[in-house]
């Protein structure tokens, strides 16, 4: 008896330890190892969906917002309500049908041609999402090297898709059924079928009434301005090499990115933190439950040094000054009609915060995805960014740089003359010709460096620059910024300054062009040889001259606010780039020669600026660019005179003339201290306008 107890105790312990461990397994299973599995029997099911976090805002320098989002609507499929139902796989054919009618692109990655012959893909897709396909055939015990159509043949067998379906329709159920099962073994959230559906679409899709369909609540990109479209940037899918860099982050595999501008320059600090909604549904797909297991963080608001309104300002002069050239074109000859682009920057050369940067000619950012395949087409590449993106020969704009180069070491005087003879005779085998003479016929007579900067005299600096020599000229030229990085947040182009090693790169395939030769050294003392710059650059430079030598990094950050604009992140503060100490004489010299350039009556800004009240400082330019068609035309300045606030560079390809550009700057700074004359004005207390 009492063996026969103590063997009949053990069997009921073992059998009671082995169900305890059973169910505890299972509930690990069901609660820790995947929460979104739940037992059939119990009628319901529980799955997690990603909510993308709302994107940060984007504003400009006084708060008006810029780029902001939207509500919009995704639909969503659960598999347990529609596997529940009673024919998910006529379900789904309905559903693709009725998208294709609609003309409504679904996700669907699964990596086959969508008709026969039936070939893979895998190329277009991420490695995360090609390690998805391979884990989907080791789920069936399917061969790697299967070709794509004895796939299909298998999963239409597995998948039990009949026989009487086109064959359009059984590739479109099966990349849905492959969607829905791999988030059965993978850590895929639940399948989002569409994002930002219209309020059509969204009807006439809920009308199926597709067991487990849902929708979502989201936001996307809203663009609240038709200006800046080259700045702002854009946001959209991640593409494979992309998602190689994001992953780690904790993105996820469908998130949308910024692909260029402040979108991109800011993707930390704009791309919020995804949450987790978890949900409970029944054998129908009614939701019993719903709540989120990780909140959604939106991301942080990016505020601009971007004045929206000096934006517009500088945009719409540039646009109407180009299609102006190209309807009377510029002076005597009419040049210019066969102008292509351009571009206007403004900086605040205090901060050396960005107020303005236009290119033209630009495009509706609203409107890109479907105007794309127009935009690639175009004349003049209307896609481009030429404020920071596009180097071009800076024309006498550079004369400034020769100057100070000359005067800082003594090699001139501020009374050094030179008679300009309208041929510039050295040489015996290089003998440029000053463009006024070239022009009319005309010269400068003897003029000295100031001078000779208010008319733009080549001959002159063709003289200074031979004596000063290449190193001092490039030396101060990149202590003034050009061919150096601005520090803009942006992609820019460094460009690159006329030296003995820039002759070497260019000319690396033939060894006889890379000598620096007398002619380059006396070319590149007025703005050409290989002299390459950005607008941006110049704008620099230019700020650079304003503050007597201290060039400030250019930026277009201002703020980083939190989401609920309850707190700031950073603040951004000026930053010195470099400085270049400039003589006494060589700064009286070049601001003396830049102001005479607008008051004295052949000074080549002199028409721009008649009757402007504030004083202001510029340097007009003409650039040869080895291209037939008209010269490029250049301009840069700075105001006030005798207390700089902001610098403009402003730049035409194929404009002809420099000096009409001042148009351009004019309108910009005309509104510029009209602005900041109402905001410095204060009013008296206790009265109400």
């Amino acid at each position: 008896m009492n063996y026969n107890f103590k063997l009949r105790l053990g069997l009921f312990l073992s059998l009671f330890f082995l169900l305890v461990g059973f169910f505890s397994y299972r509930l690990i299973q069901l609660q820790v190892v995947n929460p979104r599995k739940r037992s059939v029997t119990t009628g319901t099911y529980t799955y997690d969906t990603r909510v993308t976090a709302a994107r940060g805002e984007i504003l400009d320098r006084n708060g008006n917002v810029l780029v902001s989002n939207r509500a919009s609507y995704n639909i969503i499929i659960s598999s347990y309500g529609l596997f529940n139902s009673d024919e998910p796989n006529e379900s789904l054919r309905q559903l693709v049908r009725l998208c294709r009618e609609l003309n409504i692109a679904y996700v669907d990655h699964f990596p086959v041609t969508p008709a026969k012959p039936y070939e893979y893909e895998t190329g277009t897709y991420s490695e995360t999402w090609n390690e998805h396909f391979r884990c989907f055939l080791r789920e069936y015990n399917w061969d790697s090297d299967i070709s794509a159509a004895q796939l299909v043949k298998l999963m239409r067998d597995h998948f039990r898709i009949p026989n009487n379906w086109t064959d359009e329709e059984v590739r479109g159920v099966l990349g849905l059924r492959y969607e829905l099962d791999l988030r059965n073994y993978t850590t895929l959230s639940t399948y989002t079928l569409l994002s930002d559906v219209d309020a059509t679409q969204l009807a006439a899709l809920m009308e199926l009434n597709t067991p487990g369909m849902q929708v979502q609540a989201s936001t996307v990109r809203e663009i609240n301005t038709g200006y800046a479209a080259h700045i702002l940037g854009r946001t959209a899918a991640m593409n494979p090499e992309e998602w190689e860099s994001f992953k780690d982050q904790g993105y996820a595999m469908d998130a949308f990115v910024g692909k260029d501008g402040l979108e991109k320059a800011f993707e930390k600090e704009l791309h919020g933190t995804d949450g987790i909604l978890r949900t409970t549904v029944d054998r129908s797909g009614n939701i019993i439950a719903q709540y989120y297991a990780v909140e959604p963080k939106a991301g942080s608001n990016v505020e601009t040094t971007i004045d929206i309104n000096y934006q517009m300002v500088a945009e719409e002069t540039l646009k109407s000054y180009i299609e102006d050239l190209h309807e009377n074109g510029v002076g005597t000859k009419n040049e210019g009609k066969d102008a292509e682009g351009g571009a206007v920057v403004m900086l605040d050369v205090r901060t050396g915060e960005v107020l303005a940067c236009a290119s033209y000619p630009s495009f509706n950012l609203s409107t890109f995805s479907q105007d794309y395949d127009e935009l690639v087409k175009a004349p003049h590449s209307p896609m481009l960014n030429r404020a920071l993106m596009q180097a071009y020969p800076p024309g006498s704009t550079y004369k400034m740089c020769t100057a100070i180069a000359a005067l800082n070491d003594g090699i001139i005087s501020a009374n050094t003359t030179v008679e300009d003879k309208g041929i510039y005779d050295y040489y015996k085998d290089y003998q440029p010709a000053c463009y006024l003479y070239t022009a009319s016929g005309l010269t400068h007579g003897v003029v000295n460096c100031a001078e000779a900067l208010a008319v733009s005299c080549n001959c002159f600096f063709y003289e200074v620059g031979r004596l000063t020599g290449c190193e001092r000229m490039d030396r101060t030229a990149k202590a003034l910024g050009l061919g150096e990085p601005t520090g803009v947040e942006l992609s820019e182009t460094k460009g690159w300054r006329a030296n003995k090693e820039t002759k070497k790169i260019l000319y690396s395939s033939d060894p006889s062009m890379q000598v620096f030769t007398d002619g380059d050294v006396i070319s590149m003392a007025i703005g050409q040889s290989e002299n390459r710059f950005s607008p941006m650059q110049l704008a620099v430079y230019t700020a650079a001259l304003a503050n007597h030598g201290v060039r400030y990094k250019a930026s277009f950050l201002n703020r980083i606010i939190s989401a609920d604009y309850q707190q700031l992140l950073y603040e951004s503060k000026p930053t010195v780039a470099s400085s270049l100490s400039i003589t006494p004489e060589a700064l009286e010299v070049y601001t003396s020669g830049m102001r005479m350039a607008v008051t004295a009556e052949n000074g080549t800004a002199h028409k721009a600026f008649e009757n402007y009240s504030v004083p202001v400082c510029a340097k007009t330019g003409t650039a040869q660019h080895g291209s037939p068609g008209s010269d490029h035309a250049s301009f840069v300045c700075y105001a006030p005179a005798d207390q700089p606030q902001v610098a403009i560079a402003v730049y035409v390809e194929k404009g002809a003339q420099g000096g009409s550009l001042g148009k351009i700057a004019r309108s910009l700074l005309e509104v510029y201290f009209a602005t900041t004359s109402q905001n410095d004005t204060v009013k008296p207390e206790n009265q109400l306008e």
